[in-house]
């Protein structure tokens, strides 16, 4: 039925583009008249722009004219005039939704348009790019665009002060990863200072490989995070126990008929699907006699479990060369979509840990979140969002569910002509890989040029091996995150060239047939022994008179001439050859990385084909759904070297990969969820941080507090719905006594006790604390006690907002186990994390008012603020130390209340350590 109706009315990308093309039209038809103007006259349309904006027009009503000013700019700018389809793909991101456009038809061209358009406001747009090596080039690039228009350009990359970065951010354009975005409003929300905040604003967002950015990363959150103070040894301990147990996988269990024994023999399972390891009985009894403890389930043993729990998980489930590799001494995590290193990034909960136990590097100490955000929850918070991919189509309604973004589907600017040949299935691994070797060389004989994709560093290496045995010159790309990466891809196009790469290694990069004639230039200016610097320089795009460039320049503009010629001619041989031939080895667990593979092929029109050669060994087909498989193949009686070519596998595949994409956005929805409830809290938090760093006066607002702290405290003591014969009046007094009441206070007789009301306890106690507010004011003078207010203030909300995040965080590992009783989960997390926010808030008020009745300056000069937590890496989970206190005056005994206001003995608090 859904077919007939899409046959009769199309679907819903192509009513969309029959709607937007009379705009496209629009556009179109100025084209004339800006090409009719002079340099400075096309310039001059930048200020007319805006000036209609400021007269009431909206940015709708200047699309046409705004596009067919970049449009312009560009065709004179970098020779490249946008075509139709380019036009509708800036329509559809101006409108704040997903272009999807093949590889190959110019996305980063088209976002050009709608970044034009949308900086004419003096809001700021923001692109965000996967890495920096493509935010560095497209700045450079597409900027020479804005900036022939007048606008400014800016660059958020790795190194960068806060100078720099507040510069990028106030530029009309800025370009950046989503990484460094992100980071940058967690650290914004941490500073001291207002003027220290570099990010302006959220008001548009084109996210460049937006199924990248938004789906494959969004279940890491984003974290900062400061170094903690707990041993590591027990790692060490637990890892070494872990080597005396006895692994058994779920997938052995489930191959044989009668798994009891096997099962029994078991000290911990492993489930590859879900990734998961536990400990059986015996597993726990072997733990309660090597730690020597009775019952390791008992509360007093919880980090004991934690840490063996997250030893059998790291040699259980995480793999070498797959997971992690380790390098230099340091484990590092493998980006499972890219096959890249990510450096800095570490797995949270001591599972990291846990791998450097098992490796024999050194174990780091574990980290205290002093930040976190999901990238859903941090994209959201843009006025407009859009995105661009080749591949968004199969998470459509994850886009539309989680983000309110819709996608359309952008035609090509020439017909596909690339030939999709059916999966081959082969038994074993072996025998496949030899299958795709002799297909390599088989097209590698005719000149054609064949980019082999695997889904791990592990699988590129072992294939590499094999060509070498065989004499086959190739180009291995697995991990390597830079410059040279791009250069390696660009050329996988080049006559007889053989390369293998990580599914998604060099993506954002075109693979041009016969070769890229710019990085040829490069690689020729670096045999003449020019500098890195200067090579970059020479392709730049931005203005300079220094000497020494402009040669760089013109050398490498007669090389790109000459090398344009050659690849010419080497383009029309690949063509004939049959174009590129994409190999997979492997198909990935979600259909969207295999287009994007598949896609590298058939750009412009070009001619290509692809084909996917899988095992049953392969982990998807073991895992999921391989059995049957085999279970035909063995009824067919095939045998290890013949392929099998069949609809059914086909089916049986697409249908695992459905299954897990189906789990994956159930992961990354529930993630969400309970990332939504502390989302709520942390605007809360940053909106209150925003208020202490804007407000000119906190004093009314911390007199408040100091009220509501003390109300809060008297209706503890004093409830009213006890007798008052069982208040603790006694209790409150000890509460106060000695640094804001005296024993002479609250000394009611039995009498005056009957008629007492809570309420006028409260007043005389506040009329106390507002009389020694007065009198240190006077004492201080106005101006320190206006800032000694806002330093308290952001001290409280910053310590105790950590505190918080951790708890939140144990909150969150236990409640998963109110889903035996029937309870939502999310729904008690929900509750829970309120009442917790809502005590976190009450004890901000109680040690504001004990901090700003107590702090002692040590001279009369302006109080310096300090910063709560120095954060020593964003990543996924690291460390650093946490300055609890401001402490002034004379040094409290072991004994006396610690003057950070918790409420401690100090040798119990701040001078634990002393």
């Amino acid at each position: 039925m859904n077919n007939i109706l899409t046959a009769f009315f199309g679907n819903y990308s192509k009513r969309e583009i029959k709607r937007i093309q009379p705009l496209c039209d629009a556009v179109l038809k100025l084209e004339d008249k800006y090409k009719a103007m002079s340099n400075e006259e096309l310039k001059a349309q930048t200020p007319a722009l805006k000036e209609r904006l400021a007269n009431g027009e909206t940015l709708d009503d200047i699309l046409p004219d705004a596009f067919a000013v970049c449009r312009e700019a560009s065709d004179r700018v970098l020779g490249m005039r946008h075509f139709p389809v380019q036009i509708i793909g800036g329509i559809v991101l101006h409108q704040g939704r997903i272009s999807e456009m093949k590889t190959g038809e110019g996305k980063t061209l088209v976002a050009t348009l709608p970044a034009y358009l949308n900086a004419l406001s003096g809001k700021g747009v923001h692109i965000v790019t996967v890495n920096d090596y493509l935010a560095r080039r497209d700045s450079e690039w597409m900027g020479k665009i804005y900036r022939f228009l007048g606008l400014t350009v800016g660059l958020i990359v790795h190194d960068l002060d806060n100078e720099e970065r507040k510069i990028a951010y106030n530029a009309d354009i800025t370009y950046g990863t989503n990484n460094e975005f992100g980071f940058d409003y967690l650290r914004d929300n941490m500073v001291i200072y207002k003027e220290n905040k570099v990010q302006r604003g959220h008001n548009y967002a084109i996210v460049d490989e937006v199924d990248s950015i938004l789906i494959d990363e969004a279940r890491t959150p984003l974290i900062i995070s400061g170094q903690g103070d707990k041993s590591t040894e027990l790692y060490n301990v637990a890892d070494r126990f872990a080597q005396t147990l006895r692994m058994v996988k779920v997938a052995e269990l489930n191959d044989k008929e009668d798994n009891d024994e096997l099962y029994k023999d078991a000290d911990y399972i492993v489930d590859e699907k879900a990734k998961t390891a536990t400990l059986t009985q015996s597993g726990v009894k072997k733990a309660e006699a090597y730690f020597k403890i009775a019952n390791l389930t008992d509360a007093e043993n919880i980090t004991l479990q934690h840490h063996i729990n997250q030893a059998i998980k790291a040699r259980g489930v995480m793999r070498k060369d797959i997971d992690y590799v380790v390098k230099d001494g340091e484990v590092i995590i493998v980006d499972e979509f890219t096959g890249r290193l990510m450096y800095g990034r570490r797995y949270n909960e001591g599972l990291h840990q846990a791998i450097e136990a098992k490796e024999g590097v050194k174990v780091a100490h574990e980290s205290k979140t002093l930040a976190t955000i999901t990238f859903q929850n941090f994209f959201r918070l843009y006025n407009k969002l859009s995105g661009m991919t080749g591949t968004a189509m199969t998470e459509e309604d994850e886009f539309r569910e989680i983000y309110k973004l819709d996608v359309i589907e952008i035609p090509t600017n020439k017909p596909m002509i690339r030939k999709d040949l059916p999966d081959v299935v082969y038994k074993t691994e072996k025998a496949k890989f030899n299958a795709v070797i002799e297909d390599i060389i088989e097209h590698n004989k005719k000149g054609q040029p064949v980019l082999v994709g695997t889904i791990s560093i592990e699988k590129s290496e072992e294939l590499s091996a094999l060509l070498r045995r065989r004499g086959i010159k190739h180009e291995v790309l697995n991990a390597k995150y830079h410059d040279k990466e791009a250069e390696i891809v660009a050329q996988a196009g080049r006559k007889n060239a053989v390369t293998i790469a990580t599914n998604m290694a060099g993506r954002g990069t075109d693979i041009v047939l016969g070769g890229n004639s710019e990085y040829m230039a490069k690689a020729e200016m670096r045999r003449m022994q020019f500098s890195e610097d200067l090579i970059s320089e020479a392709s730049a795009y931005s203005e300079t008179n220094d000497e020494e460039i402009l040669n760089a320049r013109k050398i490498f503009a007669e090389l790109n001439e000459k090398y344009k010629e050659q690849t010419k001619a080497e383009a029309e041989e690949v063509k004939a050859a049959g174009g590129l031939y994409i190999i997979g080895t492997e198909r990935h667990e979600s259909r969207r990385i295999d287009n994007q593979l598949r896609g590298r092929s058939g750009r412009q029109g070009d001619p290509g084909m692809s084909r996917f050669y899988i095992s049953l060994e392969d982990d998807l087909m073991r895992l999921f759904g391989g059995e049957r498989i085999n279970n035909l193949m063995e009824r067919l009686k095939v045998d290890e070297d013949t392929p099998i070519e069949n609809k059914m596998l086909s089916n049986t595949i697409e249908s695992a990969q459905r299954k897990i994409e189906g789990r994956n956005f159930a992961i990354r929805k529930n993630v969400l969820q309970f990332d939504d409830v502390m989302n709520r809290q942390r605007e809360i938090i940053y909106s209150q941080r925003d208020q202490v760093l804007n407000g000119e006066n906190l004093k009314d607002q911390i007199m408040k507090m100091i009220e509501q702290a003390i109300e809060t405290q008297v209706h503890q003591y004093l409830p009213e719905s006890v007798p008052r014969e069982e208040w603790n009046l006694q209790g409150l007094r000890d509460h106060y006594m000695g640094w804001l009441l005296t024993p002479e206070d609250l000394a009611y007789t039995k009498s005056e006790i009957e008629d007492l009301e809570p309420d006028y306890v409260k007043e005389q106690i506040f009329n106390k604390a507002k009389e020694l507010y007065e009198k240190r004011e006077a004492t201080f003078g106005e101006e320190i006690t206006r800032e000694l207010e806002r330093v308290v203030l952001l001290k409280n909300v910053d310590s105790e907002w950590m505190d918080h995040i951790d708890a939140m965080e144990e909150l969150q590992k236990g409640i998963r186990l109110r889903a035996y009783g029937q309870h939502d989960p999310v729904v008690e997390y929900r509750l829970e994390g309120f009442d917790m926010f809502d005590q976190m808030i009450a004890t901000i008020r109680e040690n504001t008012a004990r901090m700003m009745l107590t702090v002692q300056l040590r001279t009369q000069e302006e109080p310096k603020r300090e910063q709560v937590a120095t954060p020593t890496s964003t990543s996924a989970s690291d460390g650093s130390e946490v300055n609890r206190t401001i402490r002034k005056g004379k040094k409290p005994g072991r004994n006396d209340p610690c003057p950070c206001g918790s409420g401690k003995k100090y040798k119990k608090c701040c001078g634990k350590d002393e």
